[in-house]
């Protein structure tokens, strides 16, 4: 393996990660071997450069990725189960029918990822960016939103029930057909959302803006 320490960033410097390049050219950080179908539990990514890998099918589950850049990152069907990405930048990176069951991606910025069809149950997106994110098909049971930002996301069809989006916004965004019920949308901003046959049955709209107050009447 060739050592490639004049081209670390100074967060993995700080961190004590151990960046090498095997004798095929694939990244390796802290024994983890940045390609596609990786076995990495409980990897220290911290800090770690991942934008536009192909990363898919990797198992990441419990691995701690804070503050990693993964834009452009290709993480379809990778499992990040239980995985830490506070404050990682996953713009435009794809996450289709990826597990991100009890993840935390507080803070973390996923604008535009196009994560059709994931897996997000009980997921933390406390203060997340997901603007235009496309989240259609996705299942967010019970995840926590609080003071998200899901401006024209697309959650159609989306499964949301017992979700938590205390003060999150989702001016713009699609919820065509999304089911959202016994949810907490407690001074939330629907302004312009799509909401065509959405399902609230049992949930909490105190202080939305343009939520659907009547829509069991």
């Amino acid at each position: 393996m060739k050592p490639l320490l004049p081209l670390l960033p100074l967060a993995l410097l700080l961190a004590g990660a151990v960046v090498q390049a095997d004798d095929d050219g694939v990244t390796v950080i802290n024994g983890c071997r940045l390609e596609a179908d990786s076995q990495c539990p409980a990897a220290d990514l911290r800090g770690a450069d991942l934008r536009h890998l192909d990363l898919r099918r990797i198992n990441l589950a419990g691995a701690d990725l804070s503050g990693a850049d993964l834009r452009h990152a290709n993480l379809d069907l990778a499992n990040l189960e239980k995985a830490r990405l506070h404050k990682a930048d996953l713009t435009r990176a794809s996450l289709q029918q990826a597990n991100l069951r009890l993840a935390d991606f507080s803070a973390a910025r996923l604008v535009a990822i196009n994560g059709w069809a994931l897996h997000a149950q009980a997921t933390r997106f406390n203060g997340a960016d997901l603007t235009g994110a496309n989240l259609e098909f996705a299942r967010l049971s019970a995840a926590r939103l609080h003071d998200a930002n899901l401006s024209a996301a697309n959650l159609e069809m989306a499964w949301l029930s017992k979700a938590d989006f205390k003060g999150a916004t989702l001016r713009d965004a699609n919820l065509q057909e999304a089911k959202i019920n016994d949810a907490n949308l407690t001074a939330v901003d629907l302004a312009g959302a799509r909401r065509h046959y959405a399902t609230f049955q049992g949930t909490n709209m105190e202080g939305c803006r343009e939520c659907p107050l009547d829509w069991e009447r």
